[in-house]
């Protein structure tokens, strides 16, 4: 079984949809009840198996009970943490609630969803986590102060958590996309550049070398293949996704 945060949109949605496709029986855990029903739905359509949790990864307690819950109804043996907010914004015009709620989401709940399953995955002999990460995590970008911090803890954790459960048959890596056009972007852009949304897009675009954005199923088949056995030599390394960012940006 695999357990998809965030599954019901974006990122998180390819992945719960590429690995029900891959015959995975699937568990979305979102804080959008409605949204995630229908990506349930919409794997129901296509022959897979899915079910919808409500859960806000950020409280600890619902976190515990929903996890319970899920764990009672059968074995998780993937783990992906693509359950996350981004935020625009530098230092000095980055408010403190913002940046905690950035925080929150992102690292807190990372670290809730893999607290209460790494016991299990312990447990049951093994099993593999993917984070999604960033190439923020790694890169200075700008007006993206609060969240690259949260993507760069992301990072570490995945680090330690496959240093520490090496033993335990757990393997832990993470994905770091560059641009992925996701409905946040088409938000983002509708929002921030009213009557120049084609120019806009094509910018954020043109900051990945190879001309486009990823697709979120771009990513999910890499979260595919590194929860696959044909992946069972790789741990603690985070792939960059990121259509030539980091080595052939000028």
């Amino acid at each position: 079984m695999a357990l998809v945060t965030g599954g019901a949109s974006g990122i998180g949605q390819a992945i719960a949809v590429c690995f029900a496709e891959h015959g995975a029986a699937i568990r979305i855990v979102d804080l959008n009840g409605d949204t995630a029903q229908k990506t349930v739905e919409h794997i129901a359509r296509l022959g897979g198996t899915a079910t919808a949790h409500l859960c806000d990864l950020a409280n600890a307690a619902q976190t515990t009970a929903a996890f319970q819950e899920l764990l009672s109804l059968s074995r998780v043996d993937i783990l992906v943490n693509s359950a996350g907010v981004a935020h625009v914004g530098r230092l000095e015009n980055t408010t403190d609630d913002e940046f905690e709620r950035v925080f929150r989401v992102n690292v807190l709940g990372t670290h809730h969803a893999m607290r209460e399953t790494v016991p299990a995955m312990v447990a049951q002999g093994g099993g593999v986590i993917v984070n999604m990460a960033s190439i923020a995590a790694g890169a200075g970008l700008e007006d993206r102060y609060a969240y690259s911090m949260t993507k760069g803890a992301v990072l570490s954790m995945t680090y330690s958590v496959a240093r520490d459960y090496l033993r335990q048959n757990i393997r832990c890596n993470a994905i770091s996309p560059a641009r992925v056009h996701t409905p946040f972007v088409d938000g983002f852009v509708k929002k921030n550049y009213p009557g120049k949304e084609a120019e806009a897009f094509a910018k954020l675009s043109g900051a990945q070398p190879i001309g486009r954005m990823a697709q979120p199923r771009e990513v999910a088949m890499l979260a595919l293949y590194l929860c696959s056995d044909e992946a069972s030599f790789i741990t603690g390394t985070d792939y960059p996704l990121d259509g030539g960012f980091y080595s052939l940006r000028g």
